[in-house]
């Protein structure tokens, strides 16, 4: 998909979500390498909660030999864990114009199980 593709179905998708207070969004962006999810409330323009293959935290649960798929579960796990110290249990969940499948769809999976209701 080239990036004008993948930007008008981000916008398409991002006009009919919205993140309060009481149920705020998640978004999820992938690139070649790596994976990344905030939590945002559009109301008050604030990410709430943010993880990423990148950050410190998940660095030291994942390891070298692991492929993408395991590496987003665990983004998924950390960001839900994140949000529970927050008392964030509801959140909209955007997919930012990327296809629900593969390490989307295993982040997504991963926070529902380890908490996290949408």
């Amino acid at each position: 998909m080239d990036k004008k593709k993948w930007f008008r179905k981000k916008k398409s998708i991002r006009k009919k979500l919205s993140g309060t207070f009481q149920r705020p969004r998640m978004t999820v962006f992938r690139s070649a390498r790596h994976i990344f999810a905030q939590v945002i409330d559009d109301v008050e323009g604030k990410t709430l909660v943010s993880a990423s293959t990148l950050d410190k935290d998940v660095k030291e649960k994942i390891s070298a030999e692991m492929d993408k798929k395991t590496k987003a579960e665990v983004v998924g796990r950390v960001i839900a864990e994140k949000c529970k110290t927050k008392e964030i249990e509801k959140i909209v969940f955007d997919r930012n114009g990327f296809a629900y499948h593969g390490r989307i769809k295993k982040l997504a999976d991963s926070s529902r199980k380890h908490g996290l209701i949408f």
